[in-house]
């Protein structure tokens, strides 16, 4: 799986060699795992989001208006 998606972007051994490098170099091995932590708290909040959104999809639409509820607050 891993290697047919390096094959459609074309990049071989060197270049992730290369890239990942020069990523150790701009952050420095100590920032790393606390971009990737980042990134997973982002990517897991993303997901609880979209399925909160299929949630809201599921529920049966209310058939009162906006209207109607403002009314109800009076």
């Amino acid at each position: 799986m891993t290697l047919s998606i390096l094959l459609i972007f074309g990049l071989g051994t060197t270049e992730l060699i290369f890239i990942a490098l020069v990523v150790l170099l701009l952050f420095g091995g100590k920032k790393i795992p606390e971009l990737m932590k980042g990134l997973g708290k982002g990517v897991k909040s993303f997901k609880d989001g979209m399925e909160g959104m299929e949630e809201d999809f599921k529920k049966p639409a209310d058939k009162t208006t906006p209207a109607d509820q403002a009314e109800k607050k009076v």
